[in-house]
């Protein structure tokens, strides 16, 4: 039995999906943005908001395409030409994943979101300090001295 044109189809159709998320991605923070400019809300936060949907939209959509990729070139002809085309695209597209996640995050996918926002020189004992919650390892002098 032929599978490659379902294979095909599939792969063409999780494309689609792809491009439609960033599309409406688009859109709907296109919208958004518009809506709270003409309400007099704070400019700068607007635009940042609308960056952050469209850089959200555009990863998700890119995942999609990505996955598609892989679909159709692992599927319908796994050569070595074309997986090292398709290695290429995915390199591309993480790299332009890695860079709109720093856009909008600040931070670099692997870097814990905590280690951001802790003040340099604080240790996790220092700012539970106060907080009345139970410092690391419990209150057991032997620990903490």
């Amino acid at each position: 039995m032929d599978f490659e044109p379902t294979i095909r189809t599939v792969g063409t159709a999780i494309d689609t999906a792809g491009v439609g998320i960033i599309l409406i991605g688009a859109v709907v923070g296109t919208v958004r943005f518009l809506s709270g400019t003409f309400r007099k809300h704070n400019p700068t936060m607007a635009y940042r908001r609308y960056r952050q949907g469209l850089g959200r939209a555009v990863l998700l959509g890119l995942e999609f395409l990505v996955a598609g990729d892989i679909i159709r070139t692992v599927a319908i002809s796994p050569t070595f030409s074309s997986v090292g085309v398709l290695a290429l695209i995915v390199a591309v597209r993480t790299f332009l994943s890695f860079s709109l996640e720093v856009e909008l995050t600040g931070r670099w996918p692997w870097q814990d979101s905590r280690a951001q926002r802790q003040p340099a020189g604080r240790t996790t004992e220092s700012r539970l300090e106060g907080t009345g919650q139970p410092r690391p390892g419990g209150d057991d002098p032997a620990v903490h001295g």
